[in-house]
């Protein structure tokens, strides 16, 4: 499918913004992506009943190739705790791919009230950065499969790669900040593939789906935002090792919140 020229450009800038922020943060770049493919969506003419499932379809998508690019980037300076994420990827993939399901079930507008809400938690989380106590510790195989439902679940729902939850998470049970963020990129990819296949399986066969979906996954879109994605995640990911994030987490936050202000009077 032909993309005009300026749409290329928006698509590319959402997923440069998107690729820095994964690599910095650790977050997928859903919080970035998902309002702003809305908006972008809806320019296009896109059913108005399929806007923000595609929206959040292909943030989904787009995720599996930026946490590549980011959790590479990590590894390489060791900051990835691979234990960490092989016990938390189970439950991940379980509750990915029930997410995905439920988000497809849901009215857009209640959809879009609970990113909205999503996003102000999130935003809260980053201002609030409370300390742990000292003596906590990461729960048992059990706990750490039901926490990676938990994550799988509500990343799928929402399009995003998990760290909302992920990092506040790990960070809560001691795990320094910068390894948190490096495991939480590495946990982005099995939220990613299974929410996005969830959201394909769930979309086939859709009556008036426009020109370039595969499923609810806009794949034109998802093309333009990867690429640029990709690109600029290893640079978020060294500059995050540089430097102290948290002041960086602030600001981020109130971006969010004003994001998430619009999305609701939206």
């Amino acid at each position: 499918m032909f993309l005009e020229p300026q749409l290329i450009i928006e698509l590319a800038l959402m997923g440069i913004c998107a690729g820095f922020l994964a690599g910095l943060l650790g977050i997928g770049g859903g919080m970035i992506m998902v309002p702003f493919m809305t908006i972008i969506l809806e320019s296009q003419g896109f059913p108005a009943d399929y806007v923000v499932k595609m929206a959040v379809a292909t943030s989904l998508a787009t995720i599996c190739f930026t946490s590549l690019s980011s959790v590479r980037a990590h590894h390489k300076r060791g900051a990835v705790l691979w234990p960490v994420a092989r016990v938390l990827a189970p439950g991940i993939l379980v509750g990915s791919l029930i997410g995905a399901q439920i988000a497809v079930a849901l009215p857009t507008k209640v959809l879009g009230m609970v990113f909205s809400l999503f996003i102000a938690f999130s935003a809260t989380q980053m201002f609030l950065d409370r300390k742990p106590k000292p003596t906590r510790t990461l729960p048992g195989p059990a706990g750490m499969f039901g926490m990676g439902g938990v994550i799988g679940l509500l990343s799928s729902v929402v399009g995003a790669g998990g760290a909302f939850v992920s990092v506040p998470f790990m960070t809560w049970c001691n795990i320094k900040i910068h390894q948190a963020v490096a495991t939480s990129a590495a946990l982005g990819f099995p939220i990613a593939l299974a929410g996005t296949l969830g959201y394909i399986l769930a979309g086939q066969s859709l009556p008036d789906m426009p020109p370039g979906a595969f499923g609810y996954v806009y794949v034109p879109g998802l093309l333009v935002i990867a690429t640029a994605s990709i690109s600029t995640a290893p640079l978020g990911a060294r500059t995050a090792h540089s430097m102290d994030i948290r002041p960086l987490k602030r600001a981020f936050a109130v971006v969010l919140y004003l994001l998430a202000a619009y999305f609701l009077m939206r």
